[in-house]
């Protein structure tokens, strides 16, 4: 016997709030492209203006990881490491900020703009790969192995200066910024095929 008045919660689909996803999908790649186009135009920079530049890039990310995390009809799991990837991103886009007048200062940013390339990398793939139904999965796929090779080159090579480690930032910028430019259209035309499904509170009477 169910007593008279007695409501479940509504359950609310994840996917409620994919429509938003997409959006800060395309904000990101857009960041991305700006970043990389202004710092392979500006010849000569500076230290203190490309650790400016890239902390940009970094809390840009972690911001959209962060949503992700929120936004993402995926596992537990998967949401988690997302939350994790674009908390590591806002930290290392801190400390970016914070050694740019160092004698390493070179070193200590390419390690940072790595760092944050192979969290958001890995995060990307591993949602992409456990969840089939994900909105443009296999862009998301490509987009998170790229992202992962980016920061493992920038990790790997011994950049001499601060321009040449520009250069190649600047290029792996606009080259995985255009493939999540694209990956948030390809994600806004599958969202509006996905279905949200809200179950109301209903009563029952004895």
């Amino acid at each position: 016997m169910v007593n008279v008045g007695q409501a479940e919660a509504p359950e609310i689909d994840t996917t409620e709030l994919l429509p938003h996803g997409w959006k800060a999908a395309l904000a990101s790649g857009l960041i991305s492209v700006l970043l990389g186009v202004l710092i392979l135009a500006w010849p000569g920079i500076s230290i203190l203006v490309a650790s400016v530049l890239f902390g940009v890039y970094l809390l840009a990310i972690g911001c959209a990881q962060v949503f992700a995390a929120f936004t993402l009809p995926v596992s537990a799991g998967s949401r988690i490491l997302h939350f994790i990837a674009g908390g590591a991103a806002l930290i290392v886009a801190i400390l970016t900020f914070r050694h740019f007048g160092e004698a390493y200062a070179v070193l200590l940013l390419a390690i940072w703009i790595a760092i944050g390339f192979i969290f958001r990398g890995v995060a990307t793939t591993v949602a992409a790969v456990s969840h089939p139904g994900l909105p443009a999965r296999g862009w998301q796929v490509f987009f998170g192995i790229l992202s992962l090779l980016a920061g493992i080159i920038v990790l790997a090579a011994p950049f001499a200066s601060i321009v040449a480690l520009a250069l190649a930032v600047g290029v792996c910028l606009i080259v995985i910024g255009a493939f999540e430019i694209i990956s948030a259209v390809r994600m806004r035309g599958d969202v509006k095929r996905v279905p949200v499904r809200v179950r109301p509170a209903t009563g029952s009477a004895a």
